[in-house]
């Protein structure tokens, strides 16, 4: 399979188009769809968080000549490759792999990260969004089966496979706001606050805007930028595997145990 079609089915599931829609439209700034391409055929594709050196490694060992990514392998313009600063690039450039990533339009696509964090969560259906796009959207708030932090925390620890869960606050949890990735900021919290929610999902959340929160009575639940997203990708990711299995493309899943 050519990379141009995996590009094009990724592009079904995840519309590009939506990550340019999203900067033009809110001020963000991205680097979605091919940042590598060796000229080969896509035998096998392996699914990575990050393009990480452990990565790379694991895709040589099993013969992956595609590394799909959430995270742009290349995010900024590069004006100059070295080892040490783009080291798994290479990598994958002396050895014949492609590399391919789906950032924002991944986060805000229908069936995306975001949305599969507020299922993660419990959630079936936003009460609002924050961030609209014409084919989905970022920044959900919705109710959520009522329940107490402790059995949030609990759900978490199940649901995304991680013990590093801080908690700032213990009122009982009807509404939930949820921000996927780094996406607690002043803007997300002030709309999760206008639209009610009593608690806040997110991660790699500042200091001022916990104690904001701590002191308007919401309830902060931080979990790792990684674990929180990994659940939407690995979903991704079988939505993608079953679009091309009658290829023969064999679709493999690469986890940072670290990170998690």
């Amino acid at each position: 399979m050519k990379l141009k079609e995996i590009y094009e089915i990724a592009d079904s599931l995840a519309p590009f188009a939506l990550s340019k829609e999203y900067c033009e439209r809110y001020g963000m700034h991205d680097n979605s769809g091919i940042q590598l391409d060796s000229g080969e055929d896509v035998t096998s594709v392996l699914f990575a968080l990050d393009l990480s050196e452990g990565a790379v490694s694991e895709a040589k060992k099993i013969g992956a000549n595609c590394i799909f990514t959430h995270h742009p392998a290349i995010f900024h313009p590069l004006y100059c490759i070295s080892e040490s600063k783009c080291a798994p690039l290479l990598d994958c450039a002396k050895n014949g792999i492609s590399v391919i990533s789906a950032h924002l339009n991944l986060d805000a696509a229908k069936c995306g990260i975001d949305e599969n964090l507020m299922h993660g969560l419990g959630g079936t259906q936003e009460d609002a969004l924050m961030d609209k796009l014409s084919g989905g959207g970022y920044g959900r708030v919705y109710r959520a089966k009522d329940s107490t932090t402790q059995e949030l925390v609990k759900r978490i620890q199940d649901v995304f496979l991680t013990d590093r869960i801080v908690v700032y606050g213990n009122k009982p949890v009807h509404k939930i706001a949820s921000f996927c990735g780094a996406g607690m900021d002043d803007r997300s919290v002030d709309f999760a606050i206008k639209q009610g929610a009593d608690t806040i999902v997110s991660s790699d959340g500042k200091h001022h805007l916990i104690a904001a929160c701590v002191e308007k009575g919401v309830n902060v639940v931080l979990l790792p930028h990684y674990s929180a997203e990994l659940y939407g990708f690995k979903t991704f990711m079988g939505n993608f595997a079953e679009k091309t299995k009658n290829a023969g493309v064999k679709c493999t899943f690469y986890t940072d145990e670290r990170l998690l």
